[in-house]
């Protein structure tokens, strides 16, 4: 509770132009990102533990979101991260979508105007998922083009050997000129499904009955594609799609953010069988994903899988935020059980090392240590896990 409250922030109004007090990233990341910092103030809000003197966590959790609206450009791009050093243009970074956590939250009892909320999150993310068709659609397929790494977050990952961090000029709408540029990519198009989805929910809130249909409508379109397109039945695996129509074949954890943004419905026979050779040959299968500190960000059998772990390495860890986003998506697949052993895991690993750190080596547990502990998603999954630990225990 202490790395949290004091990862409470005011970020400088200048360079940054946002200064309401936001729950930041923390340890060396000096500020929010849109791929963490939403679901994060969600999380903190869920939690709902008040401190005095201090901003209520719905309030934070509010800030999270605003922090990305109010900066918005004109032409609808959001910013990727808002930070001490500077607001973030230079690769769109998204991971859980922003509108999927807003309009969670503008359901929960108490939060502070809650209906304006609700309104500006549905104008700021109608006017994102445009952006998002008119520059990361330049192939005009209708799923969402990766130019550079940190679009999805991936830092140092073999999924993106070879590929610039960041977009030419910092600036999220140029692809670099390489041929195999720009990627179709199955997490960043599960992301705008999500969202999509969100949208028609609030749509719907607003009286919107045609725009939801509209949304519902849009977000089946991209699914339908998510499907067809980028997933390899040979290997049970979503890969990226590249410029010459060539799977990126390195199972990285874009897999269950598919998953986590429910693109799969088991309802249809063909997507739970899809669904069923994912769990059993990747996410849950030992050799792959499901390590003992699941779930590894590169398949552990996969060639590319990066020892030893170096950090902020999306080249194998187990990342503290794909522990966070689990709960999105485990438990609406029926998979109760391994998410008990997950959590289970996780708070084992966290409580030998209470400095909460970024990743663990997916075997052995063990967080890696060049960076300073207070790492915000970590000690946020500690106290989920825990809290949900103890409500199956009373169970």
């Amino acid at each position: 509770m202490a790395t949290l409250s004091g990862n409470i922030r005011t970020l400088p109004a200048r360079p940054v132009g946002y200064t309401e007090p936001v729950l930041i990233e923390g340890s060396t990341y000096l500020g929010v990102w849109m791929e963490c910092a939403p679901l994060e103030g969600l999380v903190w809000a869920q939690l709902g533990v008040e401190h005095e003197g201090a901003p209520s966590p719905l309030q934070v959790a509010r800030n999270n979101h605003m922090a990305f609206f109010s900066l918005q450009r004109a032409d609808g791009q959001i910013p990727s991260a808002v930070k001490v050093s500077d607001t973030g243009w230079g690769q769109i970074q998204m991971v859980v979508p922003i509108a999927a956590t807003a309009w969670e939250l503008a359901q929960m009892k108490g939060l502070p105007e809650a209906q304006e909320f609700l309104e500006v999150t549905y104008k700021a993310c109608s006017r994102w998922d445009a952006w998002l068709r008119q520059y990361r659609d330049t192939r005009k397929t209708g799923l969402v083009e990766g130019f550079c790494t940190y679009d999805t977050g991936h830092d140092n990952s073999p999924r993106w050997a070879g590929i610039p961090n960041r977009c030419p000029d910092s600036d999220a709408r140029k692809c670099p000129a390489i041929a195999s540029m720009p990627r179709l990519c199955p997490d960043l198009s599960a992301t705008v499904f999500g969202g999509r989805i969100a949208l028609a929910a609030m749509a719907k809130a607003l009286g919107k009955k045609d725009e939801e249909a509209r949304w519902l409508a849009d977000a089946e379109h991209i699914r339908r594609l998510i499907l067809t397109k980028l997933y390899s039945p040979e290997d049970a695996a979503f890969y990226d799609l590249d410029a010459q129509n060539n799977f990126v074949k390195v199972r990285s954890d874009a897999i269950s953010r598919v998953l986590g943004e429910h693109v799969l419905d088991l309802s249809q026979r063909g997507d739970k069988a899809i669904f069923e050779a994912v769990w059993t040959r990747q996410l849950h299968n030992p050799k792959a994903f499901w390590a003992p500190y699941p779930l590894s960000s590169i398949a552990q059998d996969d060639p590319t899988f990066v020892r030893p772990i170096p950090r902020n390495s999306w080249g194998g860890a187990s990342q503290a935020l794909t522990a966070l986003r689990a709960p999105r998506w485990m438990p609406h697949y029926g998979k109760n059980a391994e998410f008990r052993y997950l959590m289970e895991q996780w708070v084992e690993a966290i409580s030998r090392h209470n400095e909460f750190r970024q990743q663990v080596d997916p075997q052995t547990g063990v967080f890696t240590q060049p960076d300073p502990g207070g790492y915000s998603p970590c000690a946020l999954t500690f106290l989920d896990f825990d809290r949900r630990l103890h409500g199956m225990a009373k169970k």
